[in-house]
């Protein structure tokens, strides 16, 4: 049924995309999941143009893992290198809000980035590496808001210093108009996915080089979900990513809890290492992170927000209905 599904859904994007330069917008990080995404569209003979946001963390691996791919797979990227200064800000902004969602400045900038070349080629595919094997649990507490440009500028405006005057941003207006225009697709879940067989095979056909750990192709996302989130609001995002692999079949709850005995950190050492390199690369001092991380946890509900409206949730019940008849 998942093969049939696929097949109709390659001949849509195929045939809405005639003529046209590329017929599908993909997101490449130099991660497991987009790696194996840019491989599957190939084999399924689309044609996609690869996005990726440079956001001034990548690992060096991360760099030759997607120059890899591009150059194996013969697929043209896009790379968008986002304002420094500004994104610093935006990004101290966040943590000095106290809230668990400091990785919304770099979600929400791929997410907008992804639309924006998608309007510009015309394209109506948007095709994610997000998938239910993987990451199919996720409480909400822990991040949330990750579309709300109201959210986003709030905080800007009341912990930055600069106005977001480059930052790639959705309203919400053009959030609501997406959801009509254009079709995003998280292909990994027509496959029975499987991200360990997934890393083997990216390993052998593309060059890609493994990470050693989850998020390893970004210095921030590992900082943040490996010592800021655990140790600030107790979060440890393992707990999630393997409770969805348990759900998947392919992992046991015995192994699970055996992984999380071990620590997030090897040593001490490398923890000083990551804290040093991140209050040099903000530009604060030792001081001033430590009194980002012994501040009052927030969530996203403590500031202005567009989830707590009347005409969110009207637009959200509205846009149900539509998509309950088409």
């Amino acid at each position: 049924e998942k093969q049939e599904a696929l097949r109709k859904l390659v001949c849509k994007i195929k045939e809405k995309g005639k003529n046209k330069k590329y017929d599908c917008i993909i997101g490449l990080s130099g991660g497991v999941d987009s790696s194996y995404v840019a491989m599957l569209v190939k084999e399924l003979g689309l044609r996609p143009l690869a996005v990726h946001l440079d956001n001034g963390w990548n690992s060096e691996l991360s760099v030759q893992n997607i120059e890899n791919i591009c150059k194996t797979l013969n697929i043209d990227l896009y790379t968008h290198v986002i304002d420094w200064e500004e994104f610093k800000d935006l990004q101290l902004a966040f943590l000095k809000a106290s809230t668990p969602d400091s990785e919304i400045p770099s979600d929400h900038a791929i997410a907008s980035l992804m639309f924006l070349m998608a309007e510009k080629y015309r394209v109506k595919y948007i095709i994610g590496g997000t998938n239910l094997a993987s990451e199919s649990i996720l409480p909400s507490a822990w991040s949330q808001g990750h579309s709300d440009w109201k959210y986003i500028k709030a905080l800007s405006k009341k912990f930055g210093t600069l106005r977001l005057s480059t930052y790639p941003h959705r309203s919400f207006l053009k959030i609501l108009l997406d959801r009509f225009r254009f079709t995003w697709v998280s292909i990994l879940d027509y496959y029975d996915y499987d991200k360990e067989r997934a890393k083997k095979i990216i390993e052998k056909e593309v060059g890609w080089r493994n990470y050693g750990r989850k998020h390893g192709e970004s210095n921030y996302t590992k900082i943040f979900q490996e010592y800021i989130l655990p140790t600030k609001f107790g979060y440890d995002k393992r707990r999630a990513h393997l409770s969805s692999l348990i759900v998947a079949g392919q992992l046991s709850r015995e192994d699970a809890l055996r992984q999380l005995e071990e620590p997030l950190y090897p040593n001490k050492a490398k923890q000083e290492e990551d804290i040093n390199y991140l209050c040099n690369k903000f530009g604060i001092s030792h001081e001033e992170f430590d009194g980002i991380m012994n501040a009052e946890p927030k969530n996203m509900f403590d500031y202005p927000n567009t989830q707590s409206s009347w005409y969110y949730r009207f637009a959200r019940a509205f846009y149900r209905l539509i998509k309950g008849r088409r």
